[in-house]
């Protein structure tokens, strides 16, 4: 009967503490194209810069305030805090309350980066 499971291709290697380890890559070696390519957490790492780059908005202080008055509803409703009629007279007003402070604190931190950026050029300039 021909066999339906397919054996793996590599070696596995247990370590005294029972781990087992792969052996890692063993064919040709990696163009710089792959190389680049394989690098999740640098394009993780440069995507986080590109969003903190980005300057603030009130669309997004409004969606991240929605997203805030909600988790308040779910849990004043879960843990019947207050009456549901309460608590749902409660959303606006958390939203309304919110938006200006989560744009206000973006903004904050927004320009404490570009600062910071702008302090980092002009002292690498002077060491030159």
């Amino acid at each position: 009967m021909a066999q339906t499971k397919r054996k793996r291709q590599t070696k596995h290697r247990g370590n005294a503490a029972g781990v087992v380890e792969s052996r890692g890559r063993t064919g040709r070696k990696p163009t710089a194209a792959e190389k680049a390519g394989a690098s999740g957490d640098a394009r993780a790492r440069k995507r986080s810069e590109e969003r903190a780059e980005r300057e603030p908005t009130w669309r997004g202080a409004v969606v991240r305030s929605m997203f805030a008055a909600v988790i308040m509803l779910a849990i004043l409703l879960i843990f019947k805090l207050t009456s549901a009629g309460a608590a749902i007279a409660l959303f606006p007003i958390v939203l309304v309350m919110y938006i200006p402070v989560s744009y206000y604190t973006d903004r904050w931190s927004y320009n404490r980066r570009q600062l910071k950026k702008a302090q980092q050029r002009a002292g690498s300039k002077a060491a030159r």
